[in-house]
């Protein structure tokens, strides 16, 4: 396993940036001229993208307006969704966005509890591509609903230039709102869930690693004693882990819905 390599060796070691976050590729092929790279962590994406269709499809595929089981619990989700990011954040109006985020919000959460799943143990939202592309779609997203809602120049114009501000003060405040908006928005949002999850796995990969190395190789009985605390300590990190997934979907999500009631309504 990946969180054991510290374990390895004569000696306890701190896990390195490589042995955590890269995947040594198994496959390599040219399309295009272009070379591509094929490792277990995009076939653990591929595969996480498949389940969540499949779960969905059969979930919907005999509708009863009284649900159980599978149907049941996907309508739950979907009911959170609603009635604790889209309708605080956009109103009614924000069921037009409801198949967008409700797929966001599982997607992230699936990609992040990737990190606690046996044999797998690693959150590729941990990878910094993979935020940074689906904060990506949230920024085109917004600025689309923006300009559709109010126009292109109106959009960028109350951006610029925020109504109600003395008109020197806009020298310093445009280049604030621009920056904020357009740059920091789609940034902040990628590297708010990238960090919480690096942080995340390198904790449980530290304290899993320590407690086999203790248990294997660590001498004296003192030492054997105290190695399952370690241990202890990892199981609650994992429910902690799978908590701060959670988390961390729903303020990807929620902060998508704010972005684009924002864009839909420039006095929000």
């Amino acid at each position: 396993m990946r969180l054991l390599a510290a374990a390895e060796g004569a000696e306890f070691h701190v896990p390195t940036i490589a042995e955590l976050f890269e995947w040594v590729p198994f496959a390599t092929y040219k399309l295009a001229g272009i070379t591509f790279h094929l490792s277990w962590m995009i076939v653990f994406l591929f595969a996480t993208v498949a389940l969540l269709t499949l779960i969905w499809v059969i979930g919907f595929a005999n509708f009863k307006l009284v649900p159980s089981g599978l149907q049941n619990f996907l309508e739950v989700g979907v009911d959170f969704v609603r009635e604790n990011i889209v309708h605080p954040t956009i109103g009614p109006e924000g069921e037009r966005f409801m198949p967008f985020l409700t797929s966001m919000f599982f997607f992230v959460f699936s990609l992040n509890v990737l990190g606690i799943i046996p044999g797998i143990q690693f959150p590729i939202t941990s990878r910094m591509a993979f935020p940074a592309f689906l904060a990506l779609l949230s920024y085109v997203l917004f600025l689309f609903v923006g300009i559709r809602s109010q126009g292109f120049g109106h959009y960028f114009g109350g951006i610029m230039f925020p109504s109600g501000v003395p008109k020197p003060i806009y020298l310093i405040l445009t280049p604030v709102e621009v920056l904020s908006t357009l740059i920091f928005r789609p940034l902040t949002l990628a590297v708010r869930l990238f960090a919480n999850m690096v942080a995340g796995h390198v904790m449980l990969a530290i304290f899993f690693g320590a407690t086999a190395y203790f248990l294997l190789h660590g001498e004296g009985i003192l030492l054997r004693v105290l190695s399952p605390f370690p241990f202890v300590m990892s199981i609650i990190l994992v429910g902690f882990e799978l908590f701060i997934a959670g988390i961390q979907a729903f303020i990807f999500t929620i902060l998508t819905a704010v972005y684009i009631a924002g864009a839909m309504h420039p006095e929000h």
